[in-house]
């Protein structure tokens, strides 16, 4: 099956806002298999890679990688994303076995699982920046849209809005999964960011949209209006970890001695997993060995 998953970015044919509207059920998808999440977690995790996958694609800087931690008071505990400006995300999260009723609304509660107290924390590195920078606001709502959107306003000092929506059905599987972030640009009229508001207002959740078979350029059309927008890019996202046995070996390597002879001799071997996909490397006594003595001729 063909991937649909895409982000498209537009601004106004006025040059007032910017617009990135994504669908990414597949890729929330392939994060709930790896990660073995239950509904809420599902949901909240989904949201969280979205928003991230948003935020890494909306910088002017090709080369940006940013992590976003979501670290809330709820039962899903820390959740963790990385992006790239390329649409490449991935992530994990503390406790993937969260399930919980639905809210008033009767939808998932993503508040619930994530917490209403806490801290949202963005890093974000370039390849030539020597100190990465980091911003942090707390939880407003733990829903995740409205602590991007706090977050972009706070930090960044960027009127913005963020909406991001997850589908989850009765057999946990996601069938429809997306977001948009809108951002008011220097020179905006007070007539226009209100109109985006009241049309904000009005538009049905980005999940229902999908899966009414919208795109994610009819979702933008939908808040400015026919004609108004200007598409400027179209870019596959996607759900994918850069994880590999050298990378682990450097991390082994690095280990205080001691701890590496506990390993030799001890357990006479070492397996890692990959966080982010759930991959096992194993290394071997001998391997170990020569980790050891790589470590001491550096001295």
């Amino acid at each position: 099956m063909g991937s649909t998953d895409y982000l498209v970015k537009a601004i106004s044919q006025d040059g007032q806002f910017r617009a990135y509207a994504v669908n990414s059920t597949q890729l929330v998808q392939h994060a709930h298999q790896v990660h073995d999440t239950w509904n809420t977690a599902t949901a909240a995790f989904g949201r969280s890679l979205i928003g991230t996958l948003l935020l890494a694609t909306s910088g002017l800087d090709k080369t940006q990688a940013m992590t976003v931690k979501i670290q809330g008071n709820g039962p899903v505990g820390a959740i963790v994303c990385d992006g790239r400006a390329d649409g490449v995300v991935k992530g994990y999260l503390q406790n993937p076995h969260v399930s919980l009723p639905e809210n008033s609304k009767g939808k998932l509660d993503v508040s619930g699982a994530v917490g209403k107290q806490g801290a949202l924390t963005v890093t974000k590195l370039s390849p030539d920046d020597k100190e990465p920078y980091s911003g942090e606001v707390n939880l407003v709502s733990g829903e995740l849209g409205d602590d991007f959107t706090y977050y972009l306003a706070q930090s960044e000092q960027i009127p913005s809005s963020v909406g991001l929506s997850v589908f989850v059905n009765e057999k946990d599987d996601v069938t429809a999964a997306g977001g948009f972030l809108i951002q008011v640009l220097p020179g905006a009229s007070d007539e226009n960011v209100q109109k985006v508001i009241d049309s904000l207002k009005d538009l049905p959740l980005v999940s229902q949209l999908l899966r009414d078979g919208n795109t994610p350029e009819q979702i933008l059309t939908k808040i400015f209006g026919d004609g108004q927008l200007k598409f400027l890019e179209t870019m596959p996202v996607s759900y994918r970890c850069d994880c590999s046995k050298e990378r682990f070996a450097r991390a082994i390597e690095g280990l205080p001695k001691d701890q590496l002879e506990t390993l030799i001799n001890e357990d006479h071997h070492a397996e890692a997993v990959c966080r982010f996909c759930k991959k096992k490397y194993e290394f071997s006594e001998d391997e170990l060995k020569q980790l050891l003595a790589k470590k001491e001729a550096q001295k």
